[in-house]
């Protein structure tokens, strides 16, 4: 009984179904996804990732201003703040075989709108060219009370 039966025409040409008993089915491969752990960055505070490695991307959970020598949260200036942050997004971006050159997205939390020019300042020095695409927005707060999160996608 095998074989193929008469399926729909493409191109003016007739393509064969396979039939339930054909020899060859599709096999199916579900995505992968490798979790990253990096000493060299906070330790997550919850039942989360500090990344995920998926199809190609590194999805950065956001990143607040936590020391990871300490695990204690740098309460200093927004500059301050927005500069160990993303010390924390490019060791984890490293640990995971990828760079702060190869981010193709981040979202910018600030719990002040008012310290966007601050932020922007940091944020130049640390994407000098070929800057990622970006949402900025102010939240009513954020983890610790701190003033700054970044989170981020990039390509592996």
């Amino acid at each position: 009984m095998g074989g193929h039966h008469t399926g729909p025409l493409f191109h003016g040409q007739e393509v064969p179904f396979p039939t339930l008993d054909a020899p060859h089915r599709p096999t199916y491969h579900p995505p992968m996804k490798t979790i990253v752990e990096c000493p060299n960055a906070p330790r997550p505070v919850g039942p989360y990732s500090q990344a995920v490695v998926a199809n190609g991307f590194v999805f950065v959970a956001g990143q607040v201003s936590i020391d990871p020598a300490t695990q204690k949260p740098v309460f200093d200036s927004v500059a301050s703040q927005t500069r160990r942050v993303l010390q924390n997004l490019r060791s984890i971006l490293e640990a995971a075989g990828s760079g702060l050159d190869r981010v193709v997205k981040t979202t910018v939390y600030l719990r002040d709108l008012n310290d966007f020019r601050t932020v922007n300042e940091v944020y130049a020095t640390f994407f000098t060219t070929s800057p990622p695409a970006r949402a900025t927005i102010q939240a009513a707060a954020l983890p610790l009370g701190l003033d700054v999160e970044i989170d981020c996608v990039a390509l592996t």
